[in-house]
């Protein structure tokens, strides 16, 4: 299967790239709202695609490659974005009664902010977990309605990079909560109430009877950006955006330079796919796909000879230019990992409240949250599908190729992460989402010659389950809970493993 994307890139893309050989709510009532203390406090994020200044290693089962190109085109999408960082406070701290840090409630009062569409937590340590209850309630823009209150997924230390590589130590990762989408809106109220302790526990600090939470609480509002946000802005868009404390992002010449250099680096990735500046790479039959496969890999010719090739049709993908997906936020390289064994289905736990047009929006928000906010080197799962089906690309690196992902603690080596957004502890995921996990499984997994109703080991990283270096024999289509203690994928996608698997055999003709 090495010879898969090489061949694919000495057909279609004389570019000089250096890429590895790999295979392929209820409404509330208005009140007074301060106007500008939210955007006073806001502090723009670091800009995690630059260099960290520690040591940028890898583990010996990865490759790295630095991608660079002097094919700069100027005609990009233009969706910035932006990330506003709010600084929690204590919401029930007296004088007269003092407690220790961390153990009464914090949070922010209702306030103007600039516009966001969607929201998460974050904090400084980012082994700390946040044991208690976090909730927002947000204003829709342009209108005096508040939601009513809305959960946001606290237990999200299973998502993440594997403990000891170069992207868990880079010295920027942050604990988080799940984010959430709220849709557009430019009001915001928040709090977080640690859990009381076990009754049966010691007391608290003070003797509160609760846990701490985590130093460093931070809100972060984050705007998807799109290209409408180009035009200059007019009327009470304008007066927002002149709010102190306004995040600026605007690109200088140089960084233009090198974003527009990503896109191309980010492209070039799918050669052989897909023609650069495409916004989908075309869905296939399982024959084209078999034909594809050997035209561009020798290994499997040979392979065809002792067995049936069993690969499921490839997929239509939406590609990174097509959700908008800013390169200038990412880490210019792409890490690798030896091969595809197992395919980890989760759920993004970001709340159901979006349209399927809405989705790309959506990727790009849950993408600079796991960048700017999180402190990732890119967005974390490989593959995301939404309520109607449509398959998109995720973490850069080429969508044939095996990304390393930051999606499954312990279990991102020889892995795929495939993420479907929503939330499915209650509710049951769309027969179209359950078919587009299976048709993207299939066919990746098939490239690996993977069988999805098959059993495969995976060497575990380090979690909540089992010890670093331990074997683990696992389902090769498992869900994010078979390899850490979690709720992930919720309990009514992990239900529908079972379908997955059956429908990505039978695409693979099994």
């Amino acid at each position: 299967m090495r010879g898969f994307l090489a061949s694919s890139i000495g057909v279609t893309c004389a570019a000089a790239l250096a890429l590895p050989l790999a295979p392929p709510a209820l409404a509330g009532t208005e009140r007074p709202v301060p106007t500008a203390e939210a955007a006073t406090t806001a502090r723009p994020a670091p800009r995690a695609g630059t260099p960290a200044t520690t040591t940028n290693r890898t583990t010996t089962t990865n490759r790295t490659a630095t991608t660079t190109t002097t094919n700069l085109r100027a005609a990009e999408p233009y969706a910035p974005g932006t990330t506003q960082s709010l600084p929690l406070e204590s919401l029930t701290q007296s004088r007269a009664t003092p407690s220790a840090p961390g153990t009464t409630e914090q949070g922010l009062p209702r306030r103007a902010v600039r516009g966001f569409s969607l929201v998460g937590v974050v904090w400084d340590d980012p082994e700390a977990e946040l044991h208690g209850r976090v909730q927002v309630r947000t204003r829709t823009a342009g209108t005096r309605t508040w939601t009513g209150w809305q959960d946001i997924d606290t237990h999200t230390a299973d998502h993440k990079a594997d403990p000891g590589t170069a992207e868990g130590t880079s010295g920027r990762v942050r604990g988080g909560t799940a984010p959430l989408w709220v849709g557009r809106s430019d009001g915001v109220e928040l709090r977080a109430v640690p859990e009381p302790d076990d009754a049966e526990a010691a007391p608290g600090p003070n003797g509160t009877g609760a846990s701490a939470l985590p130093s460093g609480l931070r809100l972060e509002l984050v705007d998807p950006g799109d290209a409408a946000e180009a035009a200059p802005l007019s009327g009470d868009a304008a007066e927002t955006a002149a709010l102190p404390g306004t995040p600026e992002e605007v690109p200088r010449t140089a960084e233009l330079n090198a974003d527009v250099s990503a896109v191309t680096a980010a492209e070039a990735a799918n050669a052989g796919l897909a023609p650069l500046g495409a916004t989908e790479i075309a869905e296939l039959s399982r024959a084209e796909t078999e034909r594809e496969l050997y035209a561009l890999n020798a290994e499997a010719l040979m392979a065809q000879l002792q067995a049936k090739p069993y690969v499921g049709p490839r997929p239509r993908i939406v590609t990174r230019r097509g959700w908008g997906a800013d390169e200038g936020l990412r880490e210019g390289k792409f890490v690798y990992t030896k091969k595809v064994k197992a395919a980890f289905v989760h759920h993004t736990a970001s709340g159901n409240g979006y349209s399927c047009s809405q989705a790309p929006s959506l990727i790009r928000s849950i993408y600079r949250y796991h960048v700017k906010s999180m402190g990732w080197r890119d967005i974390g799962y490989n593959f995301l599908v939404d309520k109607c089906g449509k398959i998109y690309e995720g973490r850069a690196g080429g969508v044939a190729k095996p990304v390393l992902g930051a999606h499954t603690r312990g279990f991102n080596s020889n892995s795929m992460g495939i993420a479907v957004l929503g939330s499915y502890g209650t509710k049951k995921p769309s027969s179209a989402a359950v078919k587009g996990i299976a048709r993207i499984a299939a066919w990746k997994l098939g490239l690996y010659r993977m069988n999805p109703r098959g059993k495969t080991y995976l060497k575990s990283g380090g979690g909540n389950l089992y010890r670093k270096g331990k074997k683990v024999r696992l389902n090769v289509i498992s869900g994010h809970r078979d390899g850490f203690n979690t709720s992930c994928p919720g309990r009514k996608l992990y239900g529908k493993l079972g379908s997955v698997r059956s429908k990505a055999a039978g695409y693979q003709g099994r």
